[in-house]
């Protein structure tokens, strides 16, 4: 078993908000990956006095651990219960009915284990990517952000009436029944060769400026590894920056890519 890890923040000035961590069990049987997307709320009152890495540390602690103790409770479940555990640490600190209280997206993989199984969960916009012994690469993607049409998210008050709402687009924030609302599935172990997860900073690559397709990106990342990929996405970023050319959302985003060839 192969595991790399890279990420790196969008700016200097500011902090990482993603988190990603991974657990091998000590007999070497299985394993779990979690990355994290921290949402950068706009400036302004966001409820909460802790701030997004706070929360992306304490929501990610959780899904590490259940996911390697409790490995008989489905992923929705564990994503609710980390949901619930991390809530209810700032509940009496902070408005968590706030629109824009702490939250990120999601990518939850566990393998090994009585199933023998590749479980999986994705909720908002990143990305997982499986491979198959044969080579072809399959994504799973929540893609319910990238339906929505583009003008309703242009401005934060359009953008807070679509967050966690029917019709819109769902993240991890203090509602534990969030959980239900992610992509899931399960393949058998003997089918992936590979799995990698990416947030949108790191994605951008293949969705925002088109380099290469889902295979080439994993294939990118087995040969230069999560780093190469980022240093690619930030040389791309530059290029398209100083063409003047205008790039959705952030300049520069946090990126982060985790590569566990099992």
């Amino acid at each position: 078993m192969r595991i790399e890890l890279a990420t790196a923040p969008g700016t200097p000035e500011r902090p990482n908000e993603d988190w990603a961590s991974v657990a091998l069990p000590a007999s070497g049987q299985g394993g779990t990956l979690v990355v994290l997307d921290g949402v950068t709320p706009p400036a302004g009152d966001d409820g909460c006095v802790h701030g997004v890495p706070w929360f992306t540390a304490r929501l990610g602690g959780a899904l590490i651990e259940l996911s390697g103790s409790r490995r008989d409770m489905p992923l929705t479940e564990i994503l609710s219960e980390a949901i619930r555990r991390t809530a209810d640490s700032h509940r009496d600190t902070c408005d968590l009915s706030h629109v824009r209280t702490p939250q990120a997206t999601v990518v939850l993989v566990r393998w090994g284990g009585p199933a023998e199984a590749v479980e999986y969960l994705v909720l908002s916009d990143s990305t997982l990517l499986l491979e198959s012994p044969n080579g072809a690469v399959d994504p799973v993607l929540d893609d319910r952000i990238d339906r929505l049409p583009r003008e309703l998210l242009l401005t934060h008050a359009t953008a807070d009436a679509l967050r966690n709402a029917e019709g819109g687009f769902f993240t991890a924030a203090a509602d534990p029944g969030v959980a239900a609302r992610a992509v899931t599935g399960a393949t058998p172990r003997s089918e992936v060769r590979a799995v990698a997860a990416l947030t949108d900073g790191a994605s951008r690559w293949v969705d925002m400026f088109g380099e290469g397709d889902w295979a080439d990106c994993l294939a990118l990342l087995r040969k230069e590894g999560p780093q190469g990929l980022i240093d690619r996405v930030r040389a791309v970023e530059t290029s398209a920056q100083e063409r003047g050319d205008a790039i959705r959302w952030k300049v520069r985003d946090d990126a982060t890519a985790i590569l566990a060839e099992l």
